[in-house]
């Protein structure tokens, strides 16, 4: 009888989700650092001017959802009570386990007497609205799953799945206009909480998780595409990063935009540079699964593929070392421009923290279930008699 083809493993994959996580960790802890700069400086000006670099680690990590859900469900035959869950257990006992753990550990960090009440009542708060210790993105991706069979049917529906693509762009492109320019002018605090706060609501992201979903679908394409042209994308993702900065300045001294609006990831420019980074992104990824297969030193791949293992729990735990990292910063008194020196060993602190704790929940059984990697209880053989049987631990 014929057998089920194994679909190959996709190690690009895998360095992919480490750029993206890694880079999400950057993205915070030059915030921590900016925050110990003189105001007006030009350490707090460096700070501030280069953050827009590295704001498409947000898309980045959507773009990665959709690819890999569509991966591997677009031609499973669909069970989608099933889905829901399996996906809904293995982020939400995370969700709902590190927003309290974080809560307590900060009410402690306080000197804040515990109370019952209260403390459920923030917890609560932290579950339903997503806005605390960086979990909005969970909060997004469980909207995601909802509608995931959707965006399936809407593949499957649709033949000619470019028009998708470009739909889901110009949607996207007016959706960041009204954002940018249309937003602060409305009085928005009668709205509905996802409409308020749109960073929190999936349709804002919408065009990230379309396109990971049409690079699964068409991915020997899309790779094909990437390796013809990736000269000249390398060269427009790095002006495309550098005019990052001029828009901070336009933003800041044209627009008169406030500092938290300037910065804020939902602008169309930074649509552009998103959607060419994360091509960028898959094109480093693929050079990387050649040279797996080409001599790469056997370290290296193992350090990949094992952040990649954990990079949810990276994603999860970050901030407990910024928290320690913002604690010890509080104690030092240096003036502006220590702060940007002290920016590698302030990184290497935070990304190296957060991947040990990662790596224990991992590997220590029952902590896994705590970063969406639950272990798996080892089968052993019991002789019993003249009988050989299965049993589990």
């Amino acid at each position: 009888m014929p057998t089920k083809a194994k679909r190959p493993y996709l190690y690009e994959v895998d360095l992919m989700r480490i750029i993206f996580i890694f880079g999400v960790l950057l993205n915070h802890t030059t915030t921590a650092l900016e925050r110990m700069t003189v105001a007006g400086s030009s350490s707090q000006l460096f700070f501030n001017a280069s953050h827009l670099m590295l704001h498409f680690t947000r898309m980045g990590f959507m773009f990665m959802t959709g690819l890999v859900l569509t991966l591997n469900y677009y031609n499973r035959q669909k069970n989608w009570p099933q889905f829901w869950k399996k996906r809904y257990l293995s982020s939400g006992i995370p969700y709902i386990f590190w927003n309290g753990f974080f809560l307590l550990m900060g009410m402690i960090a306080d000197g804040v007497a515990f109370n019952g009440w209260s403390y459920f009542k923030n917890w609560g708060h932290a579950i339903l609205y997503g806005d605390s210790f960086y979990m909005y993105y969970i909060l997004v991706t469980f909207q995601l799953y909802l509608l995931y069979p959707l965006i399936v049917r809407l593949f499957k529906t649709v033949k000619m799945h470019s028009r998708i693509l470009i739909g889901s762009i110009i949607v996207q492109l007016l959706m960041l206009l009204m954002f940018k320019y249309g937003y602060p002018h409305l009085d928005t605090s009668g709205w509905w909480y996802l409409f308020r706060s749109y960073g929190m609501n999936v349709i804002s992201y919408q065009l990230y998780f379309i396109f990971g979903s049409f690079v699964a679908i068409h991915y020997h394409q899309f790779d094909d595409w990437i390796k013809d042209h990736a000269r000249p994308l390398v060269v427009i993702t790095v002006l495309l990063a550098f005019g990052t900065i001029g828009l901070y300045f336009f933003d800041i001294n044209v627009l008169h935009l406030t500092l938290a609006k300037a910065l804020e990831v939902h602008q169309p420019y930074l649509m552009v540079y998103a959607l060419v980074m994360i091509s960028t992104v898959f094109w480093v990824g693929r050079r990387y699964a050649y040279h797996r297969q080409h001599g790469l030193s056997p370290k290296i791949d193992w350090i990949i593929r094992m952040g990649a293992k954990v990079s949810f729990g990276v994603y999860l735990v970050q901030t407990i070392p910024l928290t320690i990292l913002k604690l010890g910063l509080a104690q030092t008194h240096l003036p502006s421009w220590g702060y940007v020196l002290l920016l590698p060993v302030g990184y290497a602190f935070v990304a190296i923290g957060s991947f040990l704790i990662a790596w224990f929940c991992y590997k220590v059984p029952p902590f896994g279930i705590l970063i969406g990697r639950p272990q798996r209880r080892k089968r052993k053989e019991v002789i019993h008699y003249d009988r050989t049987y299965k049993t589990t631990d």
